[in-house]
């Protein structure tokens, strides 16, 4: 297997021989370079982020050979990146292996990686399990930047908020990210300290529910059924031209229930509510199992029962090193011109 896997990986960095130049090129020193999923191991991804590879199972861990297999290949194909190994084949996607030496402390170092020339705050390991930059992300990143100047952005599950810089460095007038998590905003926070930004990005802390439900004109009742909902900020009405939502696949609050399979509607509705009129709304879905053309059909259904019409929708597909050879990526993205 050890054989095999170095074949495999040499093989994924020389289809990616153009694409690295590319990135180079354009200031991303972000990217994937072995997606185990299409390209031989699943459940195995290779990902830079700057001067550090993190590989990262997802199925089972790797051996002791695939492990020195891996780090052989990748010591010499890029020599002086250090290497970083997140087992995450346990329950909830947790990360299980304990790391020595340094390979340990490489994990726990601050780092800035780029990104299309935008700079973000990386850290291999830390209070979470995820990367704080979604690789898969960066087309709809890229469009993010090439529609959002002189434009207001609403960024939904921000996360740490690389939607939001993004749309700043690229001139966006307004900016609003929106996520529950105070750790993953304080991220935000310090990626756009590391930009010169021409405008200062609002973060707001709240169940994105709660946040959309009021800039949508909705509203947000305080008690619902006799009970009193947890505290959150109150927004006034406001409609933004450009709306980015990228929910997960599944989580439950006291406000709603997100779920990408049962009723992605529920989250659509608002977040259309909040778009201006002539302006755009970009979906994301990463469920694998959910049939793209099924899922935009629902949304057209949607806008149509909340009294809005899609103009155009277009299909930002991810890059070319996230290869789909069925071209059926698990990460659907649409652009709705509404």
């Amino acid at each position: 297997m050890s054989d095999q896997l170095a074949g495999l990986l040499a093989a994924a960095f020389t289809a990616r021989t153009e694409l690295m130049a590319r990135l180079l090129a354009e200031q991303t020193d972000a990217y994937r370079l072995f997606h185990g999923s299409v390209e031989g191991v699943p459940g195995l991804t290779v990902d830079r982020y700057g001067d550090l590879i993190l590989a990262q199972t997802f199925h089972r861990p790797l051996t002791v050979d695939e492990l020195a297999t891996l780090l052989a290949f990748y010591g010499q194909a890029l020599s002086g990146l250090a290497v970083v190994y997140n087992d995450r084949s346990q329950a909830n996607s947790r990360i299980a292996n304990p790391l020595e030496g340094e390979m340990k402390i490489a994990a726990h170092t601050p780092r800035v990686i780029h990104e299309m020339g935008v700079a973000y705050h990386f850290q291999a390991r830390h209070a979470g399990q995820d990367p704080w930059l979604f690789l898969d992300l960066r087309a709809g990143r890229r469009r993010v930047m090439a529609e959002a100047e002189g434009k207001s952005v609403l960024n939904l599950f921000a996360y740490t908020c690389g939607v939001g810089i993004a749309a700043a460095k690229a001139g966006a007038g307004f900016v609003v990210n929106v996520d529950f998590a105070e750790s993953s905003l304080e991220v935000g926070k310090e990626n756009a300290r590391l930009n010169d930004l021409a405008i200062r990005p609002r973060f707001i802390q709240s169940d994105v529910f709660a946040a959309v439900r009021q800039y949508a004109g909705l509203g947000q009742p305080k008690v619902v059924r006799g009970k009193r909902l947890p505290p959150f900020p109150e927004l006034e009405p406001r409609r933004f031209d450009l709306v980015f939502l990228d929910p997960p696949r599944y989580a439950k609050s006291p406000f709603g229930v997100v779920d990408l399979v049962n009723d992605y509607p529920a989250l659509f509705k608002p977040a259309l509510l909040a778009t201006a009129e002539g302006g755009s709304l970009i979906c994301c879905n990463n469920v694998a199992e959910v049939e793209r053309e099924a899922w935009l059909e629902q949304l057209q259904r949607s806008a149509a029962k909340a009294g809005r019409t899609v103009r155009a929708a277009e299909w930002i597909p991810p890059e070319a090193d996230f290869p789909s050879p069925d071209g059926k990526p698990p990460l659907k993205m649409v652009l709705l011109r509404v």
